[in-house]
């Protein structure tokens, strides 16, 4: 159940998910319950649904913006499309989405959390991390030391010796 209820949340979140056809056709019917509780609207229903989905913004979704978009619809919700084999088991998948979906919704709350942290942090830090990243390991234009006039199949002699810090056994 627990699965289902974080399956039915992810799906009223994003609108679209991709999971196995298994899982598809029986996440169907949560989805299309808690619709039904939303078009209800009462404080019961609203109860009941939060029992199942435990996510307040779900919750909030289902009655505030799904059950309208669904007034006139007497049910089938959502619709399961078949999407191949997975690769690492051969796993048939599906994706399932909400008919008249918004197509803004998906990745919605990632795109807020990434416009979130832009908006916290300071110009300047924010451009600071960035060069940071950007620039070579050992600082600012930090090239390898390399002797260009060294003799072919000679040993660097910057580079940091392996033997140095292996422990010599035997004579």
């Amino acid at each position: 159940m627990a699965l289902f209820a974080n399956l039915a949340c992810s799906l009223i979140e994003h609108e679209q998910i991709e999971t196995t056809l298994a899982k598809a056709k029986d996440l169907r019917s949560f989805v299309e319950k808690m619709i039904t509780l939303g078009k209800a609207g009462t404080l019961v229903a609203r109860r009941r649904a939060l029992a199942f989905l435990r996510q307040e913004e779900a919750l909030k979704k289902v009655f505030s913006v799904l059950a309208p978009r669904y007034a006139k619809r007497n049910g089938g919700y959502t619709r399961v499309i078949k999407s191949g084999t997975r690769t690492g088991d051969a796993a048939a998948m599906a994706y399932i989405e909400l008919l008249d979906r918004d197509a803004n919704a998906k990745g919605a709350r990632q795109k807020a959390d990434v416009a979130s942290k832009k908006a916290a942090a300071p110009d300047g830090a924010q451009q600071a991390s960035v060069a940071e990243a950007k620039a070579p390991i050992g600082g600012a234009g930090a090239k390898p030391a390399i002797d260009k006039g060294a003799k072919v199949g000679a040993k660097n002699t910057a580079a940091p010796k392996a033997a140095a810090h292996r422990k010599v056994l035997g004579p």
